[in-house]
């Protein structure tokens, strides 16, 4: 789900339910922030973290919707917001030995990524 910032030539993209810890997310969001689109996707292609692929694609999205919606050039963007929020957990059920249960709990984390041309 993508929209758009009204007030300002911000374009928003949101990843909801993406499986994996926010911490982990957030230590990728971390480096990209602040940095130009085309940089941020050099620098996630070569992280070695599981996260950097639903955060290149929900990034991508930010940049389309600038590039549609707002009429922005792409090469000139900059990645002014990210942040990952937690989502709903996935409790599932392991057996253990004398008939115990371990709960186990799959994260899940929403990710937001805003773009914008610099100003100047």
């Amino acid at each position: 789900m993508a929209n758009t910032n009204s007030n300002s030539n911000q374009a928003v993209a949101h990843g909801r339910y993406i499986r994996g810890s926010v911490s982990k997310v957030r230590r990728v969001l971390d480096q990209i922030r602040g940095q130009s689109y085309r940089d941020a996707l050099i620098m996630l292609e070569f992280m070695p973290y599981r996260s950097t692929g639903p955060i290149t694609k929900v990034l991508r999205s930010a940049v389309a919707n600038a590039e549609h919606n707002l009429g922005l050039d792409p090469s000139t963007l900059v990645i002014s917001a990210a942040s990952a929020d937690m989502g709903p957990s996935m409790k599932r059920f392991r057996p253990r030995a004398q008939g115990r249960a371990y709960a186990i709990k799959k994260q899940t984390c929403h990710i937001s990524i805003g773009v914008a041309a610099p100003t100047t």
